[in-house]
């Protein structure tokens, strides 16, 4: 299972909910577009280097962008900006877990609805 940002972002503000599902799992994967995400959110190396030792201790993979991820992204990208205003960062992290066959643990999944090909289960904080 891939997690997105706002999950992390929830277990990492004490969510009892978001440490039960990420800490009750094996085999979980962060893309790299949302390890990138937490970093931008810092205000300090206090909260850098909180990110830095969360991502380091949290049994999880991270999964880099590949050419397959890339081309999966941009089909995403030219098919629903028009129709949906599709973000490159939740298209990269949908196609991720696509190409990985894996589901995407996400509470914003209004963002990935029109990529129908992407598994979501829905995380309700």
């Amino acid at each position: 299972m891939i997690v997105d940002t706002d999950v992390l972002i929830w277990y990492l503000r004490g969510n009892k909910k978001a440490v039960t599902a990420l800490n009750n799992r094996s085999g979980i994967l962060i893309s790299v577009v949302s390890y990138i995400e937490l970093i931008q959110g810092v205000r300090n190396k206090k909260e850098l280097n909180t990110i830095r030792l969360f991502i380091k201790d949290l049994p999880a993979d991270i999964i880099h962008v590949n050419d397959e991820i890339s081309s999966r992204t941009l089909l995403y990208v030219e098919r629903y900006i028009l129709s949906h205003s599709v973000e490159l960062a939740d298209a990269l992290i949908a196609a991720s877990a696509v190409v990985y066959g894996v589901p995407l643990l996400t509470s914003n999944d209004k963002h990935y609805r029109p990529i129908t090909d992407v598994e979501i289960l829905r995380f309700k904080p």
